[in-house]
């Protein structure tokens, strides 16, 4: 059992401690026992990679649910950052990035999303920006917007651009060094923590994102979140499996479903129709890949409790059941019906019941690692008797 001592999350009476478990619907789910077993080989010895892939809508695009998250885990080895992996340039997208990094861009960039496609093909981020001229131009900085006494600093040697065009992309690394890469694929002279994305030749040219990279082994968490994204708005991301090889994740977190029940004709197969067709994608990619579903939030629809909150929940627990994944019942934990209203008003949910605040978001992060590191506690626990 995890020890009280070790417990991230701080309990308010409203939320239910004796609730937070994760749940293996089938009795036992083999995939996530993979997953624990390679995350116990990372931590007992610093050896070998473990990767997380965190899917959704806004709660994930906002990325401090996420980064919470990956700075639990961090904090369990010293030196076992993997590399930041996955980011995108949201603000040449006209739309915000998350917490955990800076984006900024110049000259002219085209956006679409999974909810508002345009002609591109979009991948594992959802988004897309295209450049039509080499005036265009892209910074990531890793220095994050939430600042923290000791923070984490990301650092990284390798990036792979992710996208298509006839404009040649490249890295300038100062007024007068400009790096060409081969394929999309760039190794840096040193490690930085902020990279200026480029372009040579003419043409246009379509970007799905960044993969951040470094050479040694160890723990990745990677987000791809938009905004009102739902199942049905991330099928449409033909080149979704393309860029998951990229990342070749152990665990997929599936929260996406808070965007499926905001209309009145919430239709439950077709949302595990949906489901389904995410995690054959994910199985494609990697057989072993665990998957973990952490259900939707209590939340608002209109000025009334959205009612079709309990039905995704049934229909999440019956599709962990089907592949043999699991499932960490959200809704429950907060609380259940209505609860969103008293995290909004202990400061933890905004004014439309439906979206967290900065702190209520961080108590999510830590309520779902608590829930998994008891798996790992009791996983280990029983190969050491």
């Amino acid at each position: 059992m995890l020890p009280a001592g070790a417990r991230r999350a701080s309990y308010f009476p409203f939320v239910r401690a004796d609730l937070n478990v994760v749940e293996a619907p089938a009795g036992a789910s083999p995939t996530y026992d993979i997953f624990l077993r390679k995350l116990d080989t990372l931590l007992l010895s610093g050896r070998g990679d473990v990767r997380i892939l965190h899917v959704g809508g806004s709660h994930v695009q906002a990325g401090t649910w996420t980064d919470r998250l990956r700075r639990n885990f961090l904090s369990l080895r010293y030196g076992m950052d993997g590399g930041r992996g996955l980011v995108f340039p949201f603000s040449a997208a006209m739309t915000n990035t998350p917490v955990s990094y800076n984006s900024s861009y110049t000259g002219n960039w085209e956006g679409a999303t999974c909810v508002k496609p345009g002609g591109a093909p979009l991948g594992l981020t959802g988004m897309t920006v295209t450049a039509r001229d080499t005036s265009a131009r892209v910074v990531i900085d890793l220095l994050p917007r939430e600042k923290h006494l000791l923070q984490h600093r990301y650092a990284f040697r390798s990036v792979d651009v992710l996208g298509e065009g006839s404009l040649e992309p490249v890295l300038l690394l100062g007024p007068k060094d400009t790096l060409r890469g081969v394929k999309g694929h760039f190794d840096l002279p040193y490690y930085t923590d902020w990279l200026q994305l480029a372009f040579a030749g003419s043409g246009e040219y379509t970007l799905r994102g960044l993969y951040l990279d470094r050479p040694n082994t160890g723990f990745t968490l990677v987000e791809a979140g938009v905004n009102g994204a739902s199942t049905y708005h991330w099928l449409r991301c033909g080149l979704w499996e393309q860029d998951l090889r990229r990342v070749m994740p152990d665990m997929v977190i599936f929260s996406v479903g808070i965007n499926d029940i905001q209309g009145a004709d919430f239709n439950v197969e077709r949302f595990k129709e949906n489901y389904r067709q995410l995690v054959r994608a994910v199985r494609r990619v990697n057989p072993y890949c665990a998957i973990f579903f952490s259900g939707i939030n209590d939340s608002w629809r209109r000025r009334d409790i959205n009612p079709h909150t309990q039905a995704a929940q049934d229909a999440f627990r019956e599709l962990a059941h089907e592949c043999a994944g699991v499932f960490w019942d959200w809704y429950t934990i907060m609380g259940g019906y209505g609860s969103m209203a008293l995290w909004q008003e202990a400061g933890l949910a905004q004014a439309d019941k439906v979206h967290f605040t900065a702190a209520g978001y961080r108590l999510v992060g830590d309520l779902l690692f608590d829930a998994i590191m008891e798996d790992y506690s009791k996983q280990t626990e029983r190969r050491s008797r």
